[in-house]
């Protein structure tokens, strides 16, 4: 097992540099700005969900309007701090790390209803609880986050986690620990790995592909990488969105030997025999001017060691909501926003923030931070009657963990383009201990600040 006190010198010979970097220029960019003149209004105000972007907008709403009456809908008692899951896989925070009291985070003023939302009805302008209370708004935030359809993987249930290899980092706080656990049992020895990603749009992309490169660099720590094969299946031909940082995470598989099966889906995983079953979709190609079908299959896989991750959609209860896109992310239930303003495209009076978009990047925690004073800047501006100003483009980092110790700080937006908050300090296809750090250590004081809507 890799020792703690190996990592001490790297982090203690550079934290002051860390604290001016990650603790000062990250927060920096929502601490700099000019407090904006509160706004009176009896406007009421319904935010469903109460994780990173409930949370951060109803802070901001409190601290921005007065007389507002402000209503956040969710029944879940912990909030969990999901980027701290990768590192709670990886035997270096315990599972305690990424938990806290929904209730801390809630500024005063803001009444919690601790129930989920039953349905949502955009016409009558009413969310319901799972009680039977019907709230009426003038403003609805949609901030549920997402579903984890673990029914999407046969065979599977939550209950394998944490033995006999089976892990699942998504699945929370204790799961991530109980996938640790497996994966430095499976690294004692070696054996075979499978990674992989759903079909669907997913929150956090580029986890599995860390997880892969966690993986590999226990087993070299160990001596037992020969003895081994790590299997990533990719949902189609590539490996991550942006085109750039898909061609440098190929060139990393490659060097370190990661075995890449494309175009494979997981379908679900049989315990007994301990193989996965993964579905390759039917490939047409043009040979010699003809068309050439190759029939979808399935292809058994035995391993000793597997991070499921399952399929991902919007809650059921956006899904029933008439909320959704009709024509785009078919099945999934992602809101029908406009990508810049992130405001309904039917239902002018209803925001989306996070995870729930349907927009074509945005599912991170770092993407939440700039959702927040773009969903606070034309609420606001509707109640005076005005036109918000204020635009995402796509911003969404990942802190692409290569190895213990190391990481590339990737950031980019609508367009693929890479956007760095810090140029000529921080190269973002590069392997960095400073791109470590800020994941480790300066990601959570920012996401913090983000909930009390500071950042």
């Amino acid at each position: 097992m890799f020792e703690q006190d190996q990592r001490k010198p790297i982090i203690a010979s550079r934290r002051g540099f860390l604290g001016l970097a990650a603790g000062g220029a990250l927060l920096a960019a929502g601490a700099g700005q000019t407090r904006a003149q509160m706004v009176q209004t009896k406007a009421r105000i319904v935010i469903v969900g109460a994780g990173a972007g409930g949370t951060g907008i109803a802070n901001k709403l409190a601290a921005r309007l007065s007389g507002a009456e402000i209503t956040i809908v969710d029944g879940r008692k912990q909030h969990w701090y999901q980027p701290g899951f990768t590192l709670i896989a990886a035997g270096l925070k315990p599972a305690s790390y990424s938990v806290s009291a929904t209730g801390d985070w809630l500024p005063q003023g803001v009444n919690w209803v601790e129930e989920y939302a039953a349905g949502i009805d955009p016409e009558a302008q009413t969310v319901t609880t799972e009680g039977g209370t019907k709230l009426d708004y003038d403003f609805l935030i949609v901030a549920s986050g997402l579903t984890l359809n673990w029914a999407g993987v046969e065979g599977f249930d939550l209950s394998m986690v944490g033995k006999d290899g089976i892990g699942a980092v998504y699945a929370g706080p204790e799961q991530a620990e109980a996938t640790w656990r497996e994966m430095d049992a499976f690294t004692d020895k070696g054996g075979v790995a499978l990674f992989g990603r759903p079909a669907t749009e997913m929150k956090c992309a580029g986890a599995p592909l860390k997880y892969t490169f966690l993986t590999d660099d226990y087993l070299r720590r160990k001596g037992t990488r020969e003895k081994s094969q790590l299997i990533y299946a990719a949902n189609n031909k590539a490996l991550f969105g942006v085109p750039i940082v898909n061609e440098k995470v190929k060139l990393l598989f490659n060097d370190r030997g990661v075995d890449v099966r494309w175009s494979h889906v997981l379908k679900g995983i049989d315990l007994g025999t301990k193989t996965a079953t993964y579905t390759i979709p039917e490939v047409q190609e043009i040979k010699d001017g003809q068309i050439v079908v190759t029939p979808a299959k399935e292809e058994k896989i035995a391993f000793d060691f597997i991070n499921v991750i399952p399929p991902m959609i919007a809650p059921q209860v956006i899904r029933d909501s008439g909320l959704s896109w009709a024509d785009k992310w078919v099945g999934q239930g992602w809101i029908e926003v406009d990508q810049s303003t992130l405001r309904h495209l039917r239902y002018p009076n209803v925001f989306g923030i996070g995870d729930i978009n349907g927009v074509p990047k945005g599912k991170t925690a770092a993407s939440v931070k700039w959702h927040l004073p773009v969903v606070e800047d034309h609420l606001v501006a509707m109640i005076e009657g005005k036109e918000g100003t204020q635009t995402f483009n796509g911003y969404t980092s990942c802190p692409m963990i290569t190895k213990i110790g190391r990481a590339m700080l990737i950031e980019f937006d609508y367009k693929d383009n890479l956007v760095p908050s810090f140029p000529g300090v921080i190269a973002p296809l590069e392997e960095l201990w400073i791109s470590w750090l800020m994941k480790e250590i300066g990601l959570k004081p920012t996401y913090n600040a983000m909930l009390r809507g500071k950042a």
